[in-house]
């Protein structure tokens, strides 16, 4: 058990590391574009590529691998991964940049996909919450600590070593992965016809609709945060560092809070209760931002609904679909990146239009309230699903 359990951290240092690698850029934008003598706009589709990757491989690749043993598939990904990055340090053009980001994309959401479904066959279904919200706390840990690092590594050397860190740290990730992790096979043999049928249920599309509306919301609000809090509540640039950290932190915790949360009261009850307040939050920001301290309180409340309920929505789709629940997880990644895609640029739209950031959170809200009403729909369809199996199993006679 003891063995199972460090497995996971160790699966969670190597999301660590692979959402690193994604979220560093949006820092090292401008060198990158620098150094390669290219615009900005050129160099932004850097993220548009990975994102792509991501989005479009990872569900194709979760299904041409299912059978694959799960440690076998981990170590592939990772050197997958590995090879990305060297490729991106030592890149001569942008086009061998914006190929390295299309290895590194498609190789992390392998990775991240695996690890949750992992998660949830290493330890038993009373810890599965925490299990998945250990992993998830992997990428929380990129926001607070892994992109902060690389912008100071690239002060300190340049930006290629950046890559080259990552590259090295996996090399070691994946040696420990081989050693300890314990051999796990790849799901049960499941028609593709019956995962896409399951993935293709009233359910668990609704449970899409969540995670679309979901990040949909927190991206019209976290993309624009930083200029918030300066314009609207008076932060100072070196305010707003500290003032980033501090919410980082508070989703690390919130992230093994939400974990633990679906262990005591299960999925359906914490995503709900966090969305519910996650939305309040947001109807009340735009209307405290005259009493700074208020405003940034419920930030911090916003923060703690937003992180806890990540272990919950992952950990709702393994309990819909336990034998297409990698198929699923890689489909939702999938929803979640056009999510982040569509809410920045609502977020864009809006601010262009009304040269103000105060309505953000309102838009956000309500993308967050289709979100809580997919929530319910999804809830209700789900049991009656198992009220039927009860009904079935109580009275055979009648199926």
């Amino acid at each position: 058990m003891k063995t199972n359990v460090f497995s996971i951290y160790i699966l969670a240092v190597g999301v660590f590391l692979t959402a690193t690698s994604e979220l560093v850029v949006s820092g090292i934008l401008p060198r990158i574009a620098d150094d390669a003598n290219i615009s900005l706009a050129i160099a932004g589709q850097l993220i548009t590529a990975y994102s792509l990757s991501f989005a479009i491989a990872t569900p194709l690749l979760i299904v041409m691998t299912s059978r694959v043993n799960r440690r076998s598939l981990l170590i592939g990904s990772l050197a997958v991964f590995i090879a990305g990055n060297a490729l991106s340090a030592f890149s001569a053009n942008i086009e061998m940049l914006m190929a390295s980001r299309v290895l590194l994309g498609a190789s992390s959401g392998i990775f991240l996909v695996v690890s949750l479904g992992i998660a949830a066959k290493l330890v038993p279904a009373d810890r599965l919450g925490r299990s998945i919200g250990t992993i998830i706390l992997g990428f929380s840990s990129a926001m607070i600590l892994g992109v902060p690092l690389g912008i100071g590594i690239a002060d300190w050397m340049n930006w290629q070593a950046i890559f080259m860190i990552l590259g090295a740290l996996s090399v070691l990730v994946g040696t420990v992965i081989f050693r300890l992790l314990p051999a796990v096979e790849g799901d049960e043999p499941v028609p593709l016809s019956r995962q896409f049928k399951q993935a293709g249920s009233v359910v668990i599309l609704t449970a899409f609709m969540i995670s679309l509306f979901r990040e949909g919301g927190n991206s019209v609000f976290l993309t624009y945060i930083s200029p918030y809090l300066q314009q609207l509540l008076g932060f100072e640039t070196a305010d707003i560092a500290f003032m980033m950290l501090a919410l980082g932190l508070i989703g690390a915790f919130a992230s093994r809070l939400g974990g633990s949360l679906v262990d005591r009261w299960g999925s359906a009850r914490t995503l709900g209760a966090s969305l519910f307040i996650h939305l309040l939050c947001l109807v009340l920001l735009p209307v405290f931002t005259f009493s700074t301290p208020f405003a940034v309180g419920l930030i911090a409340v916003l923060f703690i609904a937003l992180f806890a309920s990540g272990p919950a929505v992952q950990s709702y789709m393994i309990q819909q679909a336990p034998k297409s629940a990698n198929f699923v997880l890689s489909l939702n990644t999938s929803v979640i990146h056009l999510g982040i895609a569509g809410g920045a640029g609502a977020g864009g739209y809006l601010v262009s239009e009304s040269a103000t950031l105060q309505h953000h959170p309102w838009l956000a809200a309500t993308l967050l309230t289709l979100g809580l009403a997919a929530t319910l729909v999804s809830f209700s369809l789900s049991g009656r699903k198992v009220d039927s199996v009860a009904e079935r199993v109580k009275h055979p006679a009648r199926v």
